[in-house]
Order: structure tokens, then C-alpha cells, then sequence
């Protein structure tokens, strides 16, 4: 009788107040204004730091990924000691500040520690006590849900890609800085205030290293595959721009536009693929996506040689290659139970700490400049088979759900679509 209760406490209010969806919606949005792929082509076209090589690019953007992920433990024992809005709203604080000091900033170990550091740590504060948040609300629609909230980082990123562009030409880059971080600051303030959780029911134990997950085999599999999944995602963010102005020939305003249309491809891309996983299974998606961001890598980004297949691959792959973003959540709910979501949630984040720093270094020392048209193949295969890799994993614990033997201590909850 006791369980019976606990898991009617556990269920999903039928419908979640319509006063509250704009924050689960503003929250991804707001995070997209890390617009740092146009601002590294306008260091790197001008050399704005004298001095500063694209492995410095590399690592800034490494560290901002890096650091947000990494605070991720000590984020999730600070939400479940001072609340919520607290973290977020020092994360706010962070994020908003760390644009502001980048565009006052003159030396390039200024940008390691303002858009670098600074601003990681903001979106890490601000990010991980709002994506425990979603799946709390859903049950048959989580992913969808989840689709939905995650399109704000494309349309956001879409939005912020071309005006980042348009603001340095118009004002400057000092400027372009500054506006970023103040409408980065209203967008969260707003998703902050607006977001609210139902950790008061669920009592979910918010452990910063959950060590007791680290000895599930189907844990592990998801880390593995979180591991796996990010080196090639973030080579792909970093690379295609680069790759279209060094290889094809690109300007850097088609380069802007490429970065665009990959934004777009998210936010068109991520409702429909939420959708698609609550009606086929959310495991089974995540993996079928994963398996093809490698097959479509070769078949398309290996051989592109013009501006029109670069920006067809870029809609297709905008599409699917933040499948880990928008699936980690639901994925942890299925696999370890909800109440385990936050936990595992962390361990997901410190998993990410290193493919998302030097990823983008390693595509880097990857590429030849002396083979010419195929500067960027070590780094396209090296992406690709990272993602085949990834599939791998999910491969593995589709097999398990399938023969009845994930370990989730919430087993009711991982059937249901």
C-alpha cells in the first residue's frame, strides 16, 4: 500500500499550468546567446588578439562547455541545499557578467577567463537545476515536451547567429558583447522566474557523485554513450563553419548563414523528433539519430564541396545532432527511474567535462592543411566514428530494455509513452 502511494505521488499532474510552459521555453532559448561560433570567426578574420592562435579558439570554447559541466556536482548539492532560483540566479549573474567583461577585454588570457570561464560557469549554474526541471511534468509526452522547451536554443541560436554578425558590422564587437549579455540576462531572469519544479513531491536525492549508479551496467552504457556522442557533436559545431570558409571557399557571411540554417534545423528538428520518440520509443530514436549523424557525416559532410549541399547538411544535421541535449533527460528517466534523474543527470555532466573541452583541440590537430580539398577528412572521420560508437552503447541497452533486463528501480515508468 506504502508503494502504491509512492508512485501516485510520482505522477504527473494531467496537465501543467499554462503560466508556466513560457519558462521551460526561455530557459534553452536563453542559453543559445553563447553565440561564441561568430565571435571566434570575427577573432580569427581580424585578428582582434595579436597573439592568440586557433588553438587558444579551440580551448575558450572547450572551457566554456568544460567548466559549465564540470560545477555540474557541486550545482546539484547547492539546488538541493539553497533552492533553485538561488543557483540560477547566481548563474544568471555569471553568464551575463561574462560577456560584459569579454567585450572590455583587450589580452587573449582575458577571454580565457571572461567568455571562457566566466560565462561556462554561468550556463552550468543556470543550466543543470532547469533541465531536471521538464521531466518531472511528463510521463507520456516527456519527450515532446522536452523537443518543444529545446527548440528555443535553434530558433534562439538562429536568431543570435545572424544579429551577432549584423551587431559587430552596425555597433562593434564591444557593443555586440555587451547587448548579448543584457538580453542573456532579461531572457533568464524570465525563464528563472517562471520555471517551477516538484521536488517538494518527488523528495528526488540530488547527489552531486552518485556512486551507487556507477555500478549499473545500463548506467554505464548511457554514460558511455553521452562520452562517445559529444566528441562528435562538438567537432561538428565548431568544424563546419570553419571547414566552409578554409575548403570550399565560403565568405564569412555564408559562413554566418551556414551557422544559421544549422540553428534552424534545431529548432524545426527537435519537436518533431520529441514527438517521434514518444510515439516509437525514446531509446529507440536516440539511437536510430545517433547512428545516422555518422552515416549522414560521410555520405554528405566528407564529400560537400559547395555552398548548397553545405547548407542542406547543415539543416539535416542541425536537426540530429544535439540528440544527446534533448534526449539525456528523458533517457535518465527511463533508465534509472525519476527520482534518480537529477543524480544521474550529474554523473552525465562530468562524463561530458572532457569530450567537450578538447574535442574540438583534437579535430584541430587532426587537421592537414598540406592535402588540401581534404584538410578536415581526419577530423570528418573522426566525428563519424565517434558517433558509430555512440550507437553502439544505445545498441546495447536497447537489447536490455528489450529482453526485460534494464535495472531501473522505477521499472513502471520506463514502458510508458
Amino acid at each position: 500500500m506504502d508503494r502504491l502511494r509512492y508512485l501516485v505521488s510520482l505522477k504527473p499532474p494531467k496537465r501543467l499550468p499554462m503560466a508556466d510552459m513560457p519558462g521551460y521555453a526561455a530557459e534553452p532559448s536563453a542559453y543559445s546567446t553563447v553565440s561564441l561560433g561568430a565571435l571566434l570567426l570575427h577573432y580569427l578574420a581580424t585578428d582582434y588578439f595579436p597573439g592568440a592562435t586557433p588553438l587558444d579558439y579551440a580551448l575558450i570554447g572547450g572551457l566554456e562547455f568544460g567548466a559549465a559541466l564540470l560545477i555540474s556536482p557541486l550545482t546539484t548539492i547547492l539546488t538541493r541545499e539553497l533552492g533553485r532560483n538561488a543557483v540560477m540566479g547566481a548563474g544568471i549573474i555569471m553568464f551575463s557578467g561574462g560577456f560584459i567583461a569579454a567585450s572590455f577585454a583587450s589580452k587573449t588570457w582575458h577571454l580565457y577567463l571572461s567568455q571562457g570561464l566566466l560565462i561556462g560557469l554561468g550556463i552550468g549554474a543556470i543550466f543543470v537545476p532547469s533541465i531536471q526541471v521538464l521531466p518531472q511534468w511528463f510521463l507520456k509526452r516527456r519527450s515532446l515536451a522536452g523537443g518543444i522547451a529545446s527548440a528555443g536554443s535553434g530558433f534562439g541560436g538562429l536568431a543570435f547567429s545572424l544579429g551577432t554578425n549584423a551587431m559587430i558590422e552596425q555597433i562593434g564587437l564591444a557593443w555586440a558583447l555587451r547587448i548579448t549579455g543584457i538580453i542573456g540576462f532579461v531572457g533568464n531572469v524570465i525563464g528563472a522566474l517562471l520555471v517551477k519544479d516538484r521536488n517538494h513531491i518527488i523528495k528526488p536525492p540530488q547527489l552531486g557523485f552518485a556512486t551507487h549508479l556507477l555500478r549499473r551496467y545500463d548506467c554505464l552504457l548511457l554514460l558511455s554513450w553521452g562520452f562517445t556522442n559529444l566528441l562528435g557533436y562538438m567537432v561538428i559545431l565548431y568544424s563546419l563553419s570553419s571547414y566552409a570558409v578554409q575548403v570550399v571557399g565560403l565568405t564569412q557571411a555564408q559562413a554566418g548563414v551556414l551557422t544559421a540554417v544549422l540553428n534552424l534545423g534545431t529548432g524545426i528538428g527537435r519537436p518533431l523528433i520529441g514527438f517521434a520518440s514518444d510515439r516509437f520509443g525514446r531509446l529507440e530514436v536516440a539511437t536510430t539519430l545517433t547512428l545516422l549523424n555518422g552515416i549522414l557525416l560521410f555520405a554528405i559532410w566528407v564529400p560537400a564541396d559547395t555552398y548548397g549541399v553545405l547548407i542542406f547538411y547543415a539543416l539535416l544535421s542541425g536537426a540530429m545532432l544535439g540528440v544527446y541535449w534533448m534526449s539525456v533527460g528523458p533517457l535518465c528517466a527511463e533508465v534509472a527511474g525519476l527520482k534518480e534523474v537529477p543524480s544521474l543527470l550529474s554523473l552525465q555532466w562530468l562524463t561530458a567535462v572532457l569530450p567537450t573541452t578538447f574535442a574540438e583541440v583534437i579535430a584541430l590537430y587532426l587537421r592537414r592543411p598540406e592535402m588540401g580539398r581534404w584538410t578536415y577528412l581526419y577530423p570528418q572521420v573522426f566525428a563519424a566514428l565517434a558517433y558509430l560508437v555512440a550507437s553502439l552503447f544505445l545498441f546495447e541497452l536497447l537489447r536490455l530494455k528489450r529482453n526485460g533486463r534494464l535495472m531501473s528501480q522505477m521499472p513502471e515508468l520506463a514502458h510508458v509513452r
